[in-house]
Parts: structure tokens; sequence; C-alpha cells
């Protein structure tokens, strides 16, 4: 399929303005430019309630931000660990997609702030996301969150820790997760994939971009065989909770994603699986200007409330 016309003007857009790829800005530079996707996430949503917490860490106090949908509960959670490539993004920018996502959804979106690379390499990061993790299952009553009916949600970057975290609850008796939903997540560490060589160039993110990447959260690169930072490398996907798993067509992780719900569907895993013609990466934060943003928005709401056996979405909250 063509490149979807309003994602194509998003492009141009950021081309006309001069906008830099990643790799191409240091770390301070990067983080800054990340706030000028707050507009195309679109006018904040309502939510019943929000709260704001710090919870401890792998090494250090946590912010997290808890958007709770209407009514009574207690209400299902979906752990969030945003994008970014470990290295910039934060709950703030991410505003209004949390709200989004805890309208469509029906759950308590826990937005996680874990820490970033450069300053925190691997596996900081993902250490802070197993132990957010923890947090939440262990507090649940108190936060009027039902622990049967916890899981785990990232995009790109976030969906790779998602989908360790997942991982790692299985292995090391951790909450027993009801979902995991995992937004265009890279999955493995090498980037000479089809779809990196395909789309290396002129979509938002740029293959050089992850090497980028890559390079400020690995101590060293041999760390990319770790399956703690390639998922797709462990031994087996099987005894994990069923699966989301989105990737789209103009996007270097496509094949990340892609290989990973193979791999899953192969061991046991219930997975589902979906491919998102002529859109590119960071999809999810664009509701404000590509139309397909909200139907990705909605597709993972209903998945999540028919897997978590809850009633179809009731559209926005009501304050806030």
């Amino acid at each position: 399929m063509t490149l979807d016309p309003q994602a194509e003007k998003l492009l141009i857009g950021m081309k006309e303005v001069g906008a830099k790829s990643f790799a191409h800005m240091t770390v301070p530079e990067a983080r800054l430019a990340c706030w000028n996707f707050v507009g195309p996430q679109g006018t904040p949503e309502p939510v019943a309630h929000v709260d704001d917490r710090f919870i401890p860490g792998s090494t250090a106090d946590l912010p997290v931000r808890i958007y709770y949908p209407d009514g009574d509960g207690p209400f299902p959670a979906l752990v969030y660990f945003h994008g970014g490539g470990w290295v910039v993004f934060n709950i703030g920018i991410i505003d209004a997609t949390s709200r989004s996502l805890a309208n469509r959804t029906g759950c308590a979106i826990v937005a996680v702030n874990y820490q970033k690379a450069p300053e925190h390499k691997f596996p900081i990061p993902l250490d802070d996301a197993v132990s957010a993790t923890d947090w939440v299952a262990e507090n649940a009553p108190e936060l009027n969150i039902d622990s049967s009916r916890l899981g785990v949600m990232g995009d790109s970057a976030g969906g790779n820790l998602a989908a360790v975290v997942a991982i790692m609850a299985r292995d090391n008796d951790g909450p027993a997760l009801a979902c995991q939903v995992l937004l265009y997540p890279p999955t493995d560490a090498d980037v000479d994939k089809p779809s990196y060589l395909k789309n290396a160039e002129g979509y938002a993110l740029e293959r050089r971009d992850m090497q980028w990447f890559y390079e400020h959260y690995l101590n060293r690169p041999d760390e990319g065989n770790d399956p703690r930072v390639s998922p797709l490398r462990t031994q087996t996907l099987s005894g994990l909770p069923p699966a989301l798993v989105v990737t789209n067509e103009y996007d270097p992780l496509r094949d990340d994603g892609r290989l990973y719900a193979a791999k899953l569907q192969a061991d046991g895993t219930p997975t589902t699986y979906r491919d998102y013609p002529g859109l590119i990466h960071g999809i999810l934060n664009m509701r404000g200007v590509v139309d397909a943003s909200t139907t990705m928005h909605d597709d993972i709401g209903t998945w999540v409330r028919h897997t978590l056996s809850l009633p179809a979405s009731q559209g926005k909250g009501a304050s806030l």
C-alpha cells in the first residue's frame, strides 16, 4: 500500500521545518525535540481521575501517573512503558495518549517514567519496568486495581520493555500477567533485517536512529545478544500471557514485531498480530493528525476489553 496521505503530510511538514533525525542530535537536543510530539497527539481527553506518585525503582524512586477511566473499580490495569529508544520521552509528553488508552481499554493506565540511558544504561530501565510492575501488583487493593487483570503495555522501546517484563515475570515467579500489548517493539538488536533496510530513511524513525539508541542503551555491543535486550532470542516464548503485537508497514521495526509475533504463536502463546498498511513508526502518538492513529487506539481498546472480559467501550471519561 502507498503511504497514508496524512502520515505523508506529517513527514513533509517535518522536512520543511528542518527536523533532524535523532542520530544527528545530542541527547539533550533529542529530549527537547521530543516535546514536539505533544501536539500531534491531539486534545487530551478527560478521564475520571489522575493520580501522580513516586514509587521505588531499581536504583531510584520513579514518577508514575495513573489514569483511571470512568467507573467504580477495582479496575483492570495496564502498566505502560512509553517509547523513545530508552533515551528520550517521558510520561508528561505522552499524557494525551495515556488518557485515550484509559478510556478505550477501560483499564487504569499506570504510565511509568523509567530511568533513561545513557545516564542509566541497560539493565536499569528494564529493572525499573520490572519494579514498577511488581509494585502495581503488590499494591493493587490500595490502588483500586484488580491484580487478576493486570497486563503490560509499551510502544517502541517501551514495547521491548513490556515484552521482557512478561518473560521475566514468567521465569522469576512474578505477577501472573493477564495480557501484553506490544506496539511496534524492537525485539532484536540486529538492525540488518529487510524492514530496517527497506525503511532505512524518510519515515520518521530511521535505521541510524536505532543504531544511535542501542549505542546509548547498551554498555557494550555484545549485550545485544542478551535476551533481555533481544527477546526474540529467548529460548521459548511459551507460557506467556495473551499478546497483541502491532506493526506498521513503513517502519524499520516491522520485522522485529512480525517475527516476535510469529515466535509467540509458534511457541503456543495466544497472539493477535496486526500490521497497519501505509503507516509509520510512532503512530500511537499521532491521533491529532493521522486518523488511522485513532483506529489503532480503538483496536487496542477492543482487544484489551475482549481479552480481559470487559464491556464495550463507553467513550470518554466524565471529568478531569
